[in-house]
């Protein structure tokens, strides 16, 4: 039997051991954003009974020599739950439970690595405005090696862009079951998903996510991400966020975000949509560094000014604009109110930091 065709030994068939009894007992799954500020990790233990709230939740840690956040001699990294999800993989009371990270130093000190944590005490500041969230999250399907894309061609490329968009059809649509599992265990998971589409380069996809509170935007993608990788591994497929994973003529991946706060939808909030697009102008480059975990370095192969997108060197916006930094939907311009879209942060940025920056800039002025 050739090795690259082995899964896990059960061949795509469902474990029999996971239909045992686990009595009064709960699994916990610990996630937390690791070194790389892009990949989760995440590890089990058992809860002798199921919590009320996250408060009930015990603190953990982890080696986080092995996650790149800290060294072989002071290695343990504390981890506070912040938030509970229903895991859709074990089923019944078993959780999954999103994480901050602290220490090395103490519970008072957030690791430099914990984005969350600063993200959290801005969304607390700017808590009056209410801001609203909802993020279009961008992917791409490759092969278990992450080596080619998923169903492309062994040797050459698919047809050019074009019918593949909202497509149907096994000569247009990979991995559709991926994406049907993926909507279908986050609705389970209480993960705020609003909805999903096939994308514009073949067996990439995008789902969306919101609208979501001030903090709990950055809990709920990060959590829709390790359930998606989480489903991939069951069809040995790799998720791949890479905003440009295939160079040349075909279009990149984002992570298009979505503001509105308690102003902007009330009636004439059309004008604050424009105050908050004339505050994030000059700050231009402070967001695009903020747009991916390489400050910016990532989004440099995405955003060229191709693509529906706007050259990460220039900031512009417009109605309906899907080339521009900034767009407006149309019928937020006929309505008056709304909400506005940035279309810069890439496929693979931190929500809490993306969030965190839009905030500082349009509500707190920073």
């Amino acid at each position: 039997m050739v090795f690259d065709n082995l899964m896990d030994g059960l061949n795509g068939r469902p474990n029999p051991f996971m239909k045992l009894d686990q009595g009064d007992k709960v699994q916990a799954y610990y996630i937390w954003v690791d070194g790389s500020l892009e990949n989760i990790r995440g590890k089990t233990r058992t809860l002798d009974s199921v919590p009320d709230s996250v408060d009930d939740l015990p603190w953990w840690n982890f080696d986080g020599s092995s996650t790149n956040q800290s060294t072989g001699e002071n290695s343990d990294v504390l981890i506070k739950p912040v938030s509970i999800f229903r895991d859709p993989f074990r089923g019944g009371n078993n959780i999954i439970v999103m994480c901050e990270t602290y220490g090395p130093e103490g519970e008072g000190d957030p690791h430099p690595t914990n984005s969350r944590h600063e993200c959290a005490e801005n969304m607390e500041k700017a808590a009056d405005l209410v801001p609203w969230f909802g993020i279009e999250q961008e992917y791409t399907l490759f092969d278990s090696h992450n080596q080619q894309v998923y169903c492309w061609p062994q040797h050459g490329f698919p047809g050019p862009q074009g019918p593949y968009y909202c497509g149907v059809g096994a000569d247009k649509v990979k991995g559709r079951k991926i994406v049907e599992a993926h909507y279908r265990a986050c609705m389970y998971a209480d993960i705020k998903i609003a909805g999903s589409n096939a994308e514009v380069m073949p067996s990439q996809w995008e789902y969306q996510v919101g609208p979501c509170l001030g903090i709990e935007m950055g809990d709920h993608l990060w959590v829709s991400r390790w359930i998606l990788q989480r489903i991939a591994e069951e069809f040995n497929v790799v998720i791949s966020f890479d905003p440009k994973p295939i160079p040349g003529d075909w279009n990149g991946a984002g992570c298009h975000t979505n503001i509105s706060t308690l102003p902007m939808r009330e009636e004439g909030g059309l004008a604050k949509i424009y105050e908050a697009i004339e505050l994030m102008e000059p700050r231009h480059e402070e967001h695009i560094c903020s747009y991916d975990p390489s400050g910016g370095e990532d989004n440099k192969r995405r955003l060229t000014g191709l693509h529906e997108t706007a050259s990460i060197h220039k900031f512009n916006y417009g109605v309906a604009h899907r080339g521009a930094s900034i767009r407006i939907p149309r019928q937020v311009a006929a309505d008056g109110h709304g909400y506005f879209e940035d279309r810069r942060p890439s496929s693979n940025a931190d929500p809490y930091v993306v969030t965190n920056r839009i905030v500082r800039t349009i509500c707190l002025d920073e």
